[in-house]
């Protein structure tokens, strides 16, 4: 159905008055997804997501992410989920199973629940790669989680 949303502008979809947001952030790599966090969060605040809005929950590691995500889901008070983490390659296949396995949890949340979730959840070769990503990534996923909130609304 093309034009569904034609009543809402960019301006709007970028607007986080009224939207509650739940963050889920892995502790692995705890320099690098504590980044993204702050990252995310200064952006929903400048995009107006009130503060008390915001809910933060931390899990061990990337694997995890999905379980809390599907709890913050099923309150059913959120507008939009992010997913922050952070997977570095090593030398063993254990960075795809990781990677893989929290990525498809992740996209299976917002599918079973009709639920934007912007997922952040860094994959990257080695840290420089982490580090260089680590702020646009978090302020991306801010930008994610509110402009889909939006939009569902808007087609809902």
């Amino acid at each position: 159905m093309f034009g569904a949303d034609k009543g809402t502008t960019a301006a709007d979809r970028m607007n986080g008055k009224r939207l509650h947001i739940g963050i889920v952030q892995a502790r692995f790599n705890a320099d690098i997804t504590n980044a993204l966090a702050e990252a995310c969060k200064s952006e929903l605040l400048a995009l107006g997501v009130a503060d008390k809005d915001i809910d933060l929950v931390t899990v061990p590691g990337a694997l995890e992410v999905p379980v809390a995500l599907q709890a913050l889901a099923e309150k059913g008070k959120y507008d939009a989920l992010i997913a922050l983490g952070c997977i570095i390659r090593g030398e063993t296949y254990h960075f795809e199973l990781v990677a893989n396995e929290s990525g498809a949890g992740v996209t299976r949340i917002a599918l079973d629940y009709q639920l934007p979730v912007a997922n952040a959840i860094l994959t990257t070769e080695n840290l420089a790669q982490a580090v260089a990503r680590q702020t646009d990534k978090g302020r991306d996923a801010a930008q994610v989680a509110v402009e889909m909130a939006n939009l569902l609304e808007s087609v809902g």
